[in-house]
Order: C-alpha cells, then sequence, then structure tokens
C-alpha cells in the first residue's frame, strides 16, 4: 500500500473561511472533537473537557520547545528590503535560515537587521536554504528578542496583540520556528486539574522546523525528504514513559511534534531510552504507533506530512471522514484553531 501512496490522497476541501485568524479566549474555550476508534463515533465538546477523555495512570506527553522571534527584516547592501526566517541553529554563530527574496543573497551577501545585527550568506542547501553566520554583540537571545517578530504561518492574516498566545504556557527552551500548537489550548489551571486526576505530565523537547508544515510538493509521498529537528528525552521522562508502557497505562502525545519525538527513541515495543539527537522521521500509513496510545492535535492542511502522522492513529480514510465532519460542523482550522483528540 505504501508505495502507492499519492499524497492527492490526502485532499480535503476547505473553505477559507473557516482558517482560525486569532487563538479562542481563553485558551480552553476552543471547540474539541473526539474520535473514538474503537467505534468510529465522533463526539463534540470543549477543550477543557479533555479531562473527560484522561484518567489516573495516564502519562500526557508535553513538548517544552518555546518559539524564537524568529522573523527578520533586513536590507541588503545595495538597501534592498529582505526578510530572514530562522530554521535551526548550527553552532553558536551559524544558522540555516530561508530568505526572501533568494536572488539578493547568493554566498558573500551581507545583509543588515539593525545597529545591533547583521549576517553573511556562507552558502545555500540543495533544497534552497541559507546557511548564515550572524554578527553582534552579547548574547544572541538578547539581541534577537529585540530584533526579531513572531514567525507566525502565512494563512494568518491578523497581527498577533499579544505574542504570548503563540506560546504554550509550559514553554520553556527556546529554539522553534513554529509553535506545537496542539498545546496552545491549555492553561496552567487546566493542566492543574489534569495533574490532580493522577495523570502524570511529562515533557519532551523538540525544536518545531518549518520542514514539518511544509507542503509536500512530491506526488509520491515516499519522495518527500523531512527536514531534521532536534529533540531531547531526559532520563526521568524516559524512565515514566516506560513504566506506562510495562503496566498498561496509556502514553497520550499533545501534538504532533510529541509523537515525532516518541516514535523517534521508541523500540519496537515502545520502549524509550533518553537521548538528544535530529530526527527527520516521517510518520505515514501503514506505519503503526509504538509508543503513543492517544493524541490530542489540531486540524492540520491538506495533503501535508501532519495529516499523514495523525492517519497512522487509525487510517487515511477515518481522519477524511472526521475532517470531513469537522468542516461540516463549521471547526476552526490550522495554528490557532480548534482541538482534536484521538482516542
Amino acid at each position: 500500500m505504501s508505495e502507492t501512496l499519492k499524497t492527492s490522497d490526502f485532499y480535503y476541501d476547505l473553505p477559507e473561511a473557516l482558517i482560525a485568524q486569532t487563538p479562542a479566549e481563553p485558551r480552553d474555550s476552543s471547540r474539541l472533537l473526539v474520535y473514538h476508534r474503537e467505534n468510529k463515533s465522533v463526539e463534540h465538546r470543549i477543550f477543557r473537557d479533555i479531562t473527560d477523555y484522561l484518567k489516573a495512570g495516564d502519562v500526557l506527553v508535553l513538548n517544552r520547545t518555546r518559539v524564537l522571534p524568529a522573523r527578520l527584516y533586513a536590507r541588503t547592501e545595495h538597501g534592498g528590503a529582505a526578510e530572514v526566517l530562522l530554521l535551526k541553529r548550527l553552532d553558536l554563530r551559524e544558522w540555516e535560515v530561508l530568505v526572501r527574496p533568494g536572488r539578493k543573497c547568493r554566498p558573500g551577501a551581507k545583509l543588515f537587521v539593525n545597529d545591533e545585527l547583521s549576517l553573511e550568506v556562507l552558502s545555500v542547501t540543495e533544497t534552497g536554504e541559507r546557511i548564515v553566520r550572524f554578527f553582534y554583540e552579547g548574547t544572541f537571545e538578547d539581541v534577537l528578542s529585540r530584533a526579531g517578530t513572531m514567525p507566525l504561518p502565512p494563512y494568518i492574516h491578523e497581527k498577533l496583540k499579544d505574542p504570548d498566545r503563540y506560546q504554550t504556557v509550559y514553554s520553556k527552551e527556546t529554539g522553534s520556528a513554529a509553535a506545537p500548537t496542539a498545546g496552545l489550548h491549555f492553561t496552567p489551571e487546566l493542566l492543574e486539574r489534569i495533574r490532580a486526576m493522577g495523570v502524570e505530565i511529562v515533557e519532551v523537547l523538540l525544536h518545531v522546523g518549518l520542514g514539518t508544515f511544509r507542503p509536500v510538493k512530491e506526488e509520491n509521498v515516499l519522495d518527500h525528504k523531512m527536514h531534521s529537528e532536534h529533540y531531547e528525552v531526559s532520563e526521568e521522562a524516559a524512565e515514566k514513559i516506560n513504566a506506562a508502557k510495562r503496566e498498561g497505562r496509556r502514553v497520550v502525545a499533545v501534538g504532533t511534534t510529541s509523537v515525532r519525538t516518541l516514535e523517534t527513541v521508541a523500540d519496537e515495543k515502545g520502549m524509550l531510552h533518553a537521548c538528544t539527537g535530529d530526527t527527520s522521521i516521517f510518520l505515514y500509513p501503514p506505519y503503526k504507533m509504538k509508543c503513543v496510545d492517544a493524541l490530542i492535535t489540531n486540524f492540520h492542511l491538506p495533503e501535508s506530512t501532519l495529516i499523514m502522522l495523525v492517519s497512522c492513529l487509525c487510517s487515511r480514510e477515518e481522519i477524511l471522514e472526521v475532517y470531513k465532519t469537522a468542516v461540516e460542523e463549521k471547526y476552526r482550522f490550522f495554528s490557532f484553531g480548534d482541538a482534536m483528540m484521538i482516542v
């Protein structure tokens, strides 16, 4: 089956009006579609009702990454405008970035962001990204906090009033070019209620690159190449998840980024070992999850690697049917949209 899997097999029709432009207020007031795999039934709830679908002993896995103010507006040596999007840190001063317009940014080109920050293009990758070196005084994070803006996805046209609304309430380590958006629905109070139920909350780290969200251009799914993203699973996280697997308790992943981290590290029996590295794992049917038992996620773009990943929890046909229901019920889609739980 997988040999003939086509990108167009993951297409669904989405009216533009259903693409959420602003986050729900409060965070946990967004809608929640619950899909029960066992009997293929759908329930329509509010996100704070998530507690009805979690139980004592579950392990809820969060991605603690924090989004960088990764979009920089710069000028060329000749005064032209350029936009730089940080993708991945390579070392202290070197980054992989996207630059627009690319024709102005060949190796050797210099770009000036402000009095504190400039960069030089070192090379161009096979897929068109730039490897650049930044020049600044002090610490990069401090300089970037003044120079950069939040890298909202291109389908969001509204200006974000509060940049923290594109961060999860539990974000800690800065390094992502996009938010792990399934986590945006949680409030500190809701997390406390979940803990009080006897659900164990475990954190992993995956710095989200834009490769995850890029459209799949190849018609044969197998020809698509994923960009690599940095991940970390601590000794403590691995031990807690392994204990749950041994005891038959559920591992509930919050977001596709948590899924990718867990499935990268899991062995055939779903057990984890602590490690740090880069993953370019690409999950699509008929892949069967080794570690993840249930998923809390948002609604993803047609023909994206994310809708392919979600299809691994049941089937492509089922997910497309669920998405069709979500469109009919006028759920809000994508980063600031509503949530879905697959149980």
